[in-house]
């Protein structure tokens, strides 16, 4: 299943009322908003009081953080592989001991 990037930024905001957000079930003009289109940023709505709206550019912001965690995280797992297969380590050796597979 893919990540929920935009769902994961939107639990970084407000930490102090969670649960804060919603989605919209209808547009401006009154039609229904089909389910597979209401998750993104047009259709957040606060259902909070108390919660305040990020701007768009922040939560796009958070997004991209979260997914450039994500490829450093994959890159250090492949830095640490490869150095110890250059330490003389086997592939079972190291997918024995750290749980990690090489790519």
């Amino acid at each position: 299943m893919d990540r929920d990037y935009l769902q994961e930024a939107l639990h970084t905001f407000n930490t102090n009322t969670p649960n804060w957000y919603g989605w919209k079930k209808f547009d401006e003009q009154g039609n229904k908003i089909p389910n597979d289109q209401r998750m993104n940023y047009s259709n957040i709505e606060i259902i909070k009081e108390g919660a305040t709206m990020p701007t768009e550019a922040e939560v796009n912001a958070k997004i991209e953080e979260l997914k450039q965690e994500e490829t450093d995280k994959e890159n250090n797992k492949t830095s640490a592989k490869q150095k110890l297969q250059d330490l003389g380590l086997t592939v079972e050796e190291i997918k024995d001991t750290f749980g990690l597979w090489v790519i």
